[in-house]
């Protein structure tokens, strides 16, 4: 390969790159908008929570329990709460997850800690709920915080 096709690769490269990586980010949501995406969810009926997700303006995903036997994967209008999407399956494990009390909490954590936006909060099997989203400036903050607690364990500002 010549050198003027190798410069010319290169840069078109890191501009593909770096739309691929830009359109892969997720979207977020104002803080004060998280009783519109639980109120949509309680409707559907959601019990307990793994993971709220902000995939596009307007539009949530809330994966977690409607009672001890069935899990579900619904995406929702922010709006108006329609149903975009859904997933159901019955499994035997029971329900777990996070509570709404548990969602504010840890968002009311996030937010004294300079968050406005939120993109995903999301809890693990040990107890870990990590929320991801915005400060005022549009950087990125993560923090996480153990179920119950509510103590900050880690947090990362990018």
């Amino acid at each position: 390969m010549n050198t003027m096709k190798k410069m010319l690769i290169i840069p078109t490269s890191a501009l593909l790159l770096t739309a691929a990586v830009g359109t892969a980010q997720a979207d977020s949501l104002a803080m004060d908008r998280i009783d519109d995406v639980l109120t949509h969810a309680n409707d559907y009926g959601f019990t307990h929570f793994e993971e709220v997700s902000i995939n596009s303006r307007g539009r949530a995903e809330v994966e977690g329990w409607l009672d001890d036997e069935w899990y579900a994967d619904v995406s929702f209008s922010i709006d108006n709460g329609e149903t975009l999407e859904e997933k159901r399956e019955r499994l035997i494990t029971g329900a777990w997850g996070m509570s709404e009390d548990d969602i504010r909490q840890a968002l009311n954590v996030a937010s004294q800690e300079g968050m406005v936006e939120f993109e995903d909060i999301d809890i693990d099997e040990s107890g870990m709920i990590e929320v991801e989203g915005r400060g005022e400036n549009g950087r990125e903050l993560e923090i996480s915080v153990r179920q119950g607690s509510y103590d900050i364990t880690q947090m990362d500002r990018d």
